[in-house]
């Protein structure tokens, strides 16, 4: 205890103190100067837990990684979307003009204005798009929001079904209550915990395994499926899920029939074609972990070095030079 009353008193132990593995470590002119813990989870073709890092059980919001379910449930919901529309709807897109574009569009299609949208007035989330952006003109704005192409397909979904429009993100709001479903049949649990995203929707807690085996459904679910056809428009379409210059993007042109979707706070969920899958979140939100930690958990799912290694790559620089990495520790 400490014997001066200006200085407040520490409990003996903190709250969370088990600290989750390192994951990665940022090492800078050869010296190892911050690390990245997290947990990871590897599921074999079958969906058994091939190897675990950390708690993998407990709930975590998946923040993005969620989207491919919430746009599953807006199909289930009787919209009609393909192609490039539906991997816009389950998109992180970049606020690229390609992506503004087609939101717009799809909001004409069914009747709707940008200003129905309640998603927050944002910019585009690319940094080399957001300077052009703002050099040509351009201001905060709901198209723009990374997340439109979601709330453009939940708002079009709402409407089509006669249901409320203005309280589409309520969690009681028939739409979010079929999403509910949707993401507890593919994870193959109940959702643990309900809180509001960084867009306004309904944020669905689930656990990283929970997660893996989402994303390995999708791959697996039959053609005709709702989670099928998700699935299928993203990999078709992956730059309008994330943005020309987004690891998802490369990923998924790579290594043909692979879904991948990132979330904030950085959570990364990845299916193989056959179903093998992976699940992990950076405990500290860090997205420059991402690239490292992900590079590897593919090599130990047995995608090939090169493949690996380019999603991998990370490095660190000083004075416009290279003089450090991000580096993977498992």
């Amino acid at each position: 205890m400490s014997e001066n009353p200006a200085i407040p008193s520490l409990p003996a132990e903190l709250p969370g103190a088990v600290a989750p593995p390192v994951l990665a470590e940022v090492v800078r002119s050869g010296f190892v100067e911050g690390r990245h813990r997290g947990s990871l989870v590897l599921l074999a073709a079958d969906g058994s837990v091939e190897a675990a890092l950390g708690d993998v059980a407990v709930p975590v919001f998946p923040r993005s990684a969620n989207k491919p379910m919430q746009a599953a449930g807006v199909l289930r919901a009787g919209l009609e979307l393909a192609g490039e529309r539906l991997a816009l709807a389950a998109a992180s897109h970049s606020g690229e003009e390609f992506h503004r574009d087609l939101v717009r569009k799809m909001l004409a299609e069914h009747g709707l204005s940008a200003a129905q949208l309640q998603c927050p007035p944002d910019l585009p989330v690319d940094r080399v798009e957001a300077e052009a952006y703002l050099a040509a003109g351009g201001v905060r704005d709901r198209v723009a929001m990374n997340c439109s192409g979601k709330h453009t397909a939940m708002l079009a979904a709402a409407a089509l079904r006669g249901w409320p429009t203005e309280s589409y993100l309520d969690p009681d709001h028939p739409l979010q209550r079929l999403i509910r479903e949707v993401v507890e049949e593919a994870a193959d649990e109940p959702v643990a915990a309900v809180g509001v995203d960084g867009c306004g929707a309904p944020l669905m807690a689930i656990s990283l395994t929970g997660l893996a085996r989402a994303f390995r459904t999708f791959v697996l679910a039959p053609p005709d499926s709702a989670e099928r056809r998700v699935a299928d428009a993203m990999r078709a379409h992956p730059e309008y899920v994330a943005g020309t210059r987004r690891h998802d993007t490369h990923l998924m042109r790579t290594l043909p029939g692979t879904l991948s979707k990132v979330g904030a706070e950085a959570v990364q969920a990845t299916a193989l074609p056959d179903g093998r899958a992976l699940a992990f979140k950076i405990e500290d939100g860090a997205a420059r972990a991402l690239g490292p930690v992900l590079g590897r958990a593919l090599t130990l799912l047995g995608v090939e070095p090169e493949v690996a290694s380019s999603i991998g790559s990370t490095p660190l620089l000083g004075g416009g030079r290279e003089v450090g990495e991000i580096r993977p520790t498992f």
